[in-house]
């Protein structure tokens, strides 16, 4: 799934959710108003006020009236474990299905992945 083909409701919610799980934003502290969130991406404010209503509904963000939206107490813990969830159909079944195509056998994509995750620092 290519993040940037995603709506842009969705690419707004994706990016403070990165801002929760990163610890930009911690348990409640203020989040990116919508209209901020609208200038900073040069979007309607309807479609930042739609992506904040993601994260809502999903317990990541509360609303406090006349105040804005706050971060959860277990805001990083919900969206971590639903990337989790969605991790192996989102990411690794696209990335296995390009290296079948290209005629990659197991211990190559295997050997791949260890490259590219040391390479990020995973292994050290």
């Amino acid at each position: 799934m290519n993040a940037e083909s995603d709506p842009l409701f969705v690419q707004v919610a994706r990016f403070v959710e990165d801002l929760v799980v990163d610890g930009s934003l911690e348990p409640g502290q203020r989040a990116p108003s919508t209209n901020e969130l609208a200038a900073f991406h040069e979007i309607n404010p309807a479609t930042a006020r739609k992506g904040l209503g993601i994260l809502v509904d999903d317990g990541i963000l509360e609303k406090r009236r006349g105040l804005g939206m706050f971060v959860t107490p277990d805001a990083r813990e919900r969206a971590v474990q639903s990337r989790r969830e969605r991790y192996a159909g989102e990411y690794l079944a696209p990335a296995i299905d390009e290296a079948v195509r290209l005629g990659y056998d197991r211990a190559t994509l295997h050997s791949l992945i260890d490259r590219v995750a040391e390479s990020r620092g995973m292994y050290q």
